[in-house]
């Protein structure tokens, strides 16, 4: 997901010490459910696959902007594929650890790279394609994951991995599972058309200029009503995603 709200300032160079303790706490973490047994070896490759894939999806944004004119990600120096710089406290560490402890798998989401759509050279346009380009990237990854999966690993390991929903087979075709299945989920769930989640650029593209003030005044609170829908209403995250994850699947699915 894009935030055009914030534009920091330039970045200093080198690492802010509140991210290195950060970081040093999420490895800690990591050792301590590992050890203990609370991670599944499937968390962990979905963890693995979620990191270059959530990073690579907001850097694409940067990189879109800084080709339409607005350089305000290269300033923050966010157009790198450094992990450290992308790191949030609760979205990557606080949250997969949180969900990995409950049971849920490990889901979670990078700092959200700065644009500045004044900046771009027009708008309304090109904050389209900003916007879109981080599912896109997803879906690129998804593709490319699948077709590794579908033309590497033999018959009978998809029909173990198959057997067990992806928790058993060799470990880099359960990789390559993994990592199509969470890029169609990041792509599928950045693409509700709910603000910050990238699809609702669309609603916002179509929207007459003289409604955009009033959307942009109630565009900081609608995150409260997907996360409302999400805990008032057992499954619906999952209802709206698993049409397009089943047809995922039978893409993947093993011919005997």
């Amino acid at each position: 997901m894009s935030n055009p709200w914030s534009a920091p300032p330039p970045r200093r160079g080198g690492i802010d010490p509140r991210t290195a303790i950060w970081v040093i706490a999420g490895v800690a973490l990591v050792v301590v459910l590992v050890r203990s047994h609370r991670v599944h070896t499937y968390s962990l490759l979905i963890f693995l696959a979620l990191i270059p894939s959530v990073i690579l999806h907001e850097v694409s944004h940067g990189a879109v902007a800084l080709a339409f004119g607005d350089d305000t990600a290269k300033r923050a120096g966010r157009l790198t594929l450094n992990p450290v710089s992308h790191i949030d406290p609760f979205g990557t560490i606080i949250l997969p650890a949180l969900m990995s402890l409950s049971g849920f798998g490990a889901l979670g989401y990078a700092k959200p790279v700065p644009v500045n759509p004044s900046r771009l050279r027009s708008p309304r346009n090109q904050g389209v394609l900003v916007s879109l380009v981080g599912p896109a990237v997803n879906i690129v990854l998804a593709a490319a994951f699948g077709v590794a999966f579908v033309a590497g690993v033999s018959t009978a390991d998809k029909l173990v991995i198959y057997a067990t929903n992806g928790a058993s087979g060799p470990l880099w075709a359960l990789f390559l599972f993994w990592g199509g299945y969470i890029n169609v989920v990041l792509a599928a769930f950045n693409l509700i058309p709910l603000p910050p989640l990238d699809g609702s650029v669309v609603v916002e593209r179509v929207l007459p200029a003289s409604a955009l003030p009033a959307y942009y005044r109630i565009r900081p609170y609608t995150m409260l009503v997907l996360l409302g829908i999400l805990l008032l209403i057992p499954g619906a995250l999952g209802r709206i995603l698993s049409p397009i994850i089943h047809w995922w699947a039978s893409l993947l699915a093993p011919t005997v």
